[in-house]
């Protein structure tokens, strides 16, 4: 059944001149039936390159977003509209704005995982894993970090003689992640080594190995002669990785937290049902918050991964 769905779904991708994106945290079926698997911005990156029509995002709202930012030629399809992502939701325009008159001297570094209007915003965007060579590379000395505090401390750890004033924000699903819950795991598995996100506590962040976004994840899995593995990210994390090595064995951290139900809300039958009803699925940035989104995105853009 599953077969022919996929076949039906690859089927209307091709007549229709759509791409398929699937971040590394959904489901397994629909990674699968992907063109490209990856983490958000890459994806949209990625995708802008292409000479696809459509943009099929199977994410969350501010992916597609980011997404549409990009592409604006394109049309970006989101499956699930209602998939969101709370940490997004944690800072909107009105409360950036009162507390950049509070901080009038501030650089505003934002996480792309985030909206569009707050990226218009922003001085410049930053990604899990270019966080702290964007804030080296800028000159101020006094940085507003939004909207996840524990990226903003991973952050603020890595960067001397500068003041980091982070937004109260974070990922739920990587904040339930706690220093008992590693040793745990760690008294359990002594011969792994631990990986895990950014947007992990600094109790967690202390106690690991390695220290990566989702891409970064799979290229230290790549490299690493460790055998044993302890991933504390969304669970769905784990099907990129062990397709890319199959031959090590790999351990959540805590497999009864480390689930986002935003990630798992899209199915295969989401994906058909956007591509047959395209209206229902778009989603639009207004022109005037693109452009002015796009620049702080481009200003990131030239800024390496560290």
């Amino acid at each position: 059944m599953k077969k022919d769905l996929i076949k039906t779904v690859r089927e209307e991708l091709k007549r229709r001149n759509a791409i398929l994106l699937a971040h590394n945290y959904q489901i397994a079926e629909v990674q699968d039936a992907a063109d490209l698997t990856g983490d958000s911005l890459g994806l949209s990156i990625q995708a802008s390159k292409t000479k696809a029509d459509i943009i099929v995002f199977c994410g969350v709202h501010f992916m597609a977003e980011s997404a549409a930012i990009l592409s604006p030629k394109k049309r970006v399809l989101l499956p699930r509209m209602d998939a969101g992502c709370p940490m997004a939701d944690m800072i909107d325009a009105d409360t950036l704005k009162a507390k950049k008159d509070e901080h009038p001297d501030a650089t505003v570094v934002t996480y792309v995982n985030s909206s569009a209007e707050v990226k218009a915003l922003s001085d410049i965007c930053c990604t899990s894993a270019n966080a702290v060579n964007v804030v080296k590379k800028l000159k101020a000395k006094k940085i507003l970090f939004t909207p996840d505090q524990n990226l903003a401390a991973w952050t603020a750890a890595h960067v001397q003689n500068k003041e980091i004033i982070p937004w109260k924000g974070f990922c739920p699903t990587h904040n339930k992640l706690r220093a008992e819950m590693v040793k745990k795991a760690m008294a359990e598995h002594p011969e792994a080594e631990l990986v895990v996100h950014p947007e992990c506590r600094p109790e967690v962040t202390a106690l690991a190995h390695a220290v990566k976004s989702t891409s970064g994840m799979l290229t230290y899995a790549g490299e690493s002669n460790a055998d044993v593995f302890l991933i504390g990210t969304e669970i769905g994390m784990l099907h990129p990785l062990r397709r890319a090595r199959p031959d090590i064995e790999l351990i959540p951290l805590a497999p009864e937290v480390q689930i986002c139900g935003n990630m798992k809300l899209t199915t295969l039958e989401d994906v058909a049902a956007s591509l047959r009803d395209l209206e229902r699925h778009t989603i639009a940035v207004p022109e005037a918050i693109r452009v002015r989104a796009k620049k702080s995105l481009d200003r990131m853009l030239a800024i390496p991964a560290q």
